[in-house]
């Protein structure tokens, strides 16, 4: 399978991703189906497995760390932090992402992922403390690579921007799918792809 570098991160990455929103109570219930499926992916040459805490309640990050058991070094994983309750204000504040992904670590059985993705916006909290809470976790050595996943395109151009201006590299997670759109995708928006476009993203 083909690789390529994950946004400007240097991360080599398998063309396709595994996503693991499905496992767990979301939707596949049974572990060691599910970890088959898994391991069914890395051995086609998948490297790159995404998760998130918010999926089936963390389970499916607790399913992704059954399967990589062994294989970490083999694997690029991303998970994603967020939801303090639904729309909950903080959400994206430097005190509830730091305990958001000491849990995900803890269900994935690991001491670091390689990618870790603010999962949707908190327009509570100002992005200025967003963005530098995410550079202490890959300091503490928790996180290789920071990103973003379902923002809107300003707000992508927004965050590249002032992760750029403190010298941090961020992956806009959907603007690999407005880019690359799958016939029918909600990114595949005009707009967005300009805006973003227009960022540099």
């Amino acid at each position: 399978m083909r690789r390529r570098i994950l946004g400007g991160t240097g991360i080599e990455v398998s063309e396709y991703t595994l996503g693991a929103m499905m496992f767990g109570a979301w939707g596949n219930r049974d572990h060691d189906e599910s970890v088959r499926m898994i391991h069914t992916a890395l051995d086609a040459g998948i490297n790159f497995v995404d998760t998130a805490d918010i999926y089936s309640d963390g389970e499916s990050e607790v399913i992704v760390g059954k399967a990589l058991k062994g294989r970490r070094d083999d694997v690029v994983l991303a998970t994603k932090g967020h939801f303090y309750g639904l729309n909950r204000p903080g959400s994206n504040s430097r005190r509830w992402l730091t305990r958001a992904l000491d849990a995900s670590l803890r269900r994935l059985g690991v001491d670091h992922v390689d990618l870790y993705q603010v999962h949707r916006p908190d327009h509570t909290t100002d992005i200025d403390e967003t963005l530098s809470a995410l550079p202490d976790f890959v300091r503490a050595g928790k996180v290789r690579a920071i990103g973003s996943s379902v923002f809107p395109a300003q707000e992508i151009v927004e965050a590249q921007w002032v992760a750029e201006q403190r010298g941090h590299v961020a992956v806009p997670h959907r603007a690999a799918a407005v880019l690359d759109p799958q016939p029918g995708h909600r990114g595949a928006r005009p707009a967005d792809r300009a805006a973003l476009r227009h960022g540099g993203c």
